[in-house]
């Protein structure tokens, strides 16, 4: 499919009309890792779609570019909302003069985004049609909104989500949540034009149109996709800085400055770890985050980066992402599933025999530390000295094998179920080279403890669709905060969730009332108290294999200007600025 928008052809004639504006283009250059799914708000959840949604559409609230540790500031909002003393009723003023993107549902004219957008916008999310992994963050917490529930009607009235007036947006909640501002920052948000919505029934995700700093301009699935700047943006830049010099140069470059800074982001699918890397290198890509694991030699020597390419004014820095690594394994799984002593043990077994040291040593190169528990480091909750009591111990392994009925051998060797059956453990896995490499370390640590294991390997969005059915076994995934609270991390885990975020099935009532009252409490001794207990259980019931946190070392050429890395947002595309003659300059001096 090859989309150009007639936002897309507008923009376009406003370029031509300039006279030659074309020639001064600013471009900025880059690639997703894996290919996009359709581009609807309310239903996409992986972070190459999650990349693109964050730049078309517009939630109420957006991160500090610059702010660490994370801090919320408005967006299409006048200023943060006022909250009652109750802290149920929160009061959001809209600036008025947005506007949506041109689109023929508009009829041709000029449409104007409102406080009654948001309302429609975050009641799509109760769509059980739209079956929205983001259902959880409102679901049974706005006042009224089990009236949604009962049979599906966008226009039902829900008392805790009203449109005050053209301008006001007012959200009552049925209780506390501490958490709920951060919810109103995640691309699934952004507000959607109803017009736009129904002018094309079920294929909302092919007409993206938002009121965001950029717009569609072209789009061939799972391999180019073009943004332009939106003419209409209004978004303005402000910021709060840090002390250090790269902070405040950014603040004095941007402060008060339109945005984006660039006319148009041209995006390329590249899910080969080699592709990536030799494109940045060759200068296709501005920026590369994370070095693939599998290229770390190629650009790092002893920790630095090689000569030659700091000769070249690129530059490497490290970051710690707020991101783990973990392997679930289905709950609901014949083979691995189920609540039994027999079933616990043959997780923990899998869970005791992963070598963590070696991944990080061999597969990430040294850019990544050991996961205790679900939750990574600089996320509010997260206890740096929490030590999970499951270690790489294949011995012990092998003992709670034996112990719990594991004992008879196939002739070459590999275990038989306790009720002597033929045992294979199926995990998926990514068709890339990464993906071949983690399936070698997975099938030596399981081998090793007399574990067959068969490798399905796919597409990542493919795997995702099925894991949300429930038909995936293992599969080795990661998570990168939502927003910068633990929450975020243990509700993967929490019943309800099953068959959304929660794709392991994990379904405890020891965990879910833990979870619960840890959601009424702030940070502190309460609340870290429950997620000790809640870690435990975990490790106790062996849903996850917590793998690793990554520390991602990222590249980017001296030409990009204004790049800092955010820990929440996934993009930085609306901030940053390219000098054309400096990119025009090194291109000519490349041997």
């Amino acid at each position: 499919m090859n989309i150009r928008s007639s936002a897309a052809a507008l923009f376009l004639a406003l370029l031509c009309a300039g006279g030659g504006a074309h020639a001064q283009e600013k471009v900025l250059r880059m690639f997703l890792s894996t290919s996009e799914t359709g581009l609807d708000p309310a239903s996409a959840s992986d972070n190459a779609t999650l990349s693109l949604l964050e730049n078309l559409f517009d939630p109420l609230l957006r991160y500090d570019y610059l702010a660490r540790p994370a801090k919320l500031r408005p967006n299409t909002a006048t200023a943060m909302p006022e909250v009652s003393a109750d802290g149920l009723t929160y009061t959001f003023r809209l600036r008025p003069g947005i506007h949506f993107t041109p689109d023929p549902a508009f009829k041709g004219a000029k449409r104007e985004m409102t406080a009654q957008d948001y309302v429609y916008s975050i009641k799509r999310l109760y769509n059980p049609a739209l079956k929205s992994p983001w259902a959880y963050m409102f679901d049974g917490k706005i006042a009224g909104d089990e009236i949604l529930k009962t049979a599906y009607d966008v226009d039902k009235p829900v008392a805790g989500l009203q449109a005050l007036d053209r301008y006001t947006l007012r959200i009552r909640l049925k209780e506390r949540d501490n958490n709920f501002l951060f919810y109103l920052a995640v691309p699934a948000t952004g507000v959607v034009a109803r017009e736009v919505i129904e002018a094309y029934p079920g294929q909302a995700g092919n007409h993206p149109v938002g009121t965001g700093p950029f717009m569609v301009g072209e789009w061939k699935r799972s391999d180019r996709i073009v943004l332009l700047a939106n003419p209409y943006s209004t978004a303005v830049f402000h910021a709060t800085p840090g002390d250090n010099a790269e902070d405040k140069a950014i603040a004095a470059a941007l402060e008060g400055k339109r945005l984006p800074r660039v006319d148009r982001v041209e995006v390329r699918i590249a899910e080969e770890f080699q592709g990536r890397m030799l494109g940045f290198l060759n200068a296709e890509y501005d920026y590369l985050e994370q070095i693939p694991e599998s290229m770390t030699e190629m650009v790092v020597r002893d920790g630095q980066l090689k000569p030659e390419l700091a000769a070249r004014g690129i530059v490497l820095s490290r970051f710690p992402v707020l991101q783990t690594y973990y392997m679930w394994m289905n709950m609901n799984d014949p083979v691995v599933g189920g609540y039994g002593k027999d079933r616990i043990a043959l997780r923990r077994a899998i869970s005791l025999a992963y070598n963590n040291a070696e991944d990080i040593a061999l597969l990430k190169k040294g850019f990544a530390i050991k996961a205790e528990s679900p939750l990574p480091p600089n996320v509010l909750g997260y206890d740096p000295l929490y030590r999970s009591p499951v270690p790489y111990d294949p011995a012990l392994a092998n003992a709670l094998l034996d112990r719990h009925g594991y004992t008879r051998r196939d002739p070459d060797g590999f275990r038989r179920s306790p009720d002597g059956k033929p045992l294979t453990l199926t995990m998926h896995s990514e068709a890339t080279v990464g993906g071949r490499l983690r399936d070698e370390l997975w099938r030596k640590c399981l081998n090793a403890i007399g574990l067959r294991v068969a490798f399905k390997s796919d597409k990542k969005t493919e795997i995702i669709k099925a894991s949300r059915l429930g038909t995936v076994q293992m599969f080795e995934s990661n998570w990168i905060a939502d927003f910068p609270d633990g929450d975020n991390f243990y509700q993967l885990l929490y019943g309800p969730n099953a068959g959304r975020a929660n794709y392991a099935r994990f379904d405890l009532p020891a965990y879910n009332v833990r979870y619960e009252q840890a959601r009424q409490l702030t940070d502190g001794p309460a609340r870290q108290k429950l997620y000790f207990e809640m870690n435990q259980l975990i490790h106790a019931y062996n849903p996850w294999v917590p793998l690793t946190h990554v520390l991602s070392g990222d590249l980017r050429h001296p030409w990009l200007k204004n790049y800092k890395r955010h820990p929440v947002e996934f993009t930085q595309w609306r901030y940053l600025d390219v000098d054309v003659a400096q990119r025009a300059r090194s291109a000519r001096a490349k041997p």
